[in-house]
């Protein structure tokens, strides 16, 4: 039963992630929003939801033993699956395109947007690691004010991309999905749609990803104890792989495309959403937890490799000025890695 439940719960993200992305590039376009702003903001955000849900609820509802842990480690796996194999299956995703693009698999992106994305992560989510490591459990004021920069810091990077020039043509979007639903439309449906049906198809789009997002972690949870597995490892590798499946989905839909900013701006966007909301709410609800230390070492290791694999990736694009799809593949690497660690960590402790 979990397995079929597993497989629904798959095939309704999916529809949501296609939904999801056809609506949010027209709802850009509508709003006048630049190709980052769409990538790394909306498309970002939106995406970003269902993983965000998990450590929110288990941090300020649940009220069980473990619920803070489960969270903490809920906010450290996100950053980490986005860095090692979210990268990894765009990466394989454009090596399967490469034989169609003319440039093979170098991708056409703007790198001026994602290294502003990576700038921005490396500076939140390392805010947010050295008041684990650096400041004690008590008192927990200073881990409010870190909360508070963080906040600002997010603040200040959307107002960055969305004053950027638009640079999305009306030309280079599909007809949106939900055009029949305009009961006003007397043009084409490749024409422009009226925004409330756009915000129609995104709403429904999250919605369908939400409970997509849900049913999936709730299956796998029920599957990963009916054989035995940890709640650690639930809340830093199981249940991460399922709340990430929106952001892997609508980079792979925009990689076909040949939407590259789009697709990497999803990912690198969510992962300065995650370095510095989520991270927020433990620093401000949890403080007492988001401390680096016996007991913790394990997940908080999973920072580490977040940070090193996005380094490997991106500072050879930084110094080349572009961005192979063969560069990302790295990040599968480091993932291996850090399950090895994670499943020895956990059988020795």
């Amino acid at each position: 039963m979990d397995l079929l439940v597993l497989f629904v719960a798959f095939l309704i993200i999916l529809a949501g992630a296609e939904l999801f992305t056809n609506a949010i590039e027209w709802f850009g376009h509508k709003l006048g929003l630049a190709e980052g702003a769409v990538g790394s903001v909306l498309a970002a955000v939106g995406t970003a939801l269902p993983e965000t849900m998990i450590p929110v609820i288990a941090i300020l509802f649940a009220g069980q033993e473990h619920s803070d842990e489960i969270g903490v480690g809920a906010i450290l796996g996100a950053p980490f699956m986005l860095a090692t194999l979210a990268m990894f299956v765009t990466g394989v995703a454009v090596l399967v395109q490469a034989r169609k693009r003319e440039a093979g698999d170098v991708m056409p992106v703007d790198t001026k947007v994602l290294g502003a994305d990576m700038r921005t992560f490396a500076i939140t989510y390392g805010l947010a690691i050295a008041a684990a490591v650096v400041l004690p459990a008590e008192p927990t004021w200073p881990k409010l004010l870190v909360a508070i920069s963080l906040i600002l810091v997010y603040a200040w990077y959307v107002k960055g991309h969305f004053e950027a020039d638009p640079n999305v043509d009306a030309g280079d979007l599909a007809p949106l999905r939900f055009h029949l639903f305009d009961r006003r439309r007397t043009v084409p449906p490749d024409s422009a749609p009226r925004l409330r049906v756009v915000s129609f198809q995104v709403l429904v789009a999250l919605g369908l990803i939400i409970l997509g997002a849900i049913e999936f972690v709730d299956a796998v949870g029920h599957l990963s104890r009916t054989i035995g597995v940890s709640e650690v490892l639930l809340a830093l590798v199981v249940a991460p792989i399922a709340t990430e499946l929106p952001e892997k989905f609508n980079s792979i839909i925009w990689i076909r495309q040949g939407k590259d900013t789009l697709a990497m701006g999803n990912i690198t966007g969510a992962m300065v959403f995650q370095s510095a909301i989520p991270t927020s709410v433990a620093l401000v609800f949890a403080p007492e937890t988001w401390v680096a230390g016996p007991g913790s070492y394990i997940a908080f290791t999973s920072a580490a490799i977040a940070f090193l694999a996005s380094a490997a990736i991106f500072l050879p694009m930084a110094r080349s000025g572009r961005l192979r799809g063969r560069g990302l593949l790295v990040g599968g690497a480091f993932y291996v890695a850090y399950l090895v660690i994670v499943l020895v960590g956990v059988t020795t402790g």
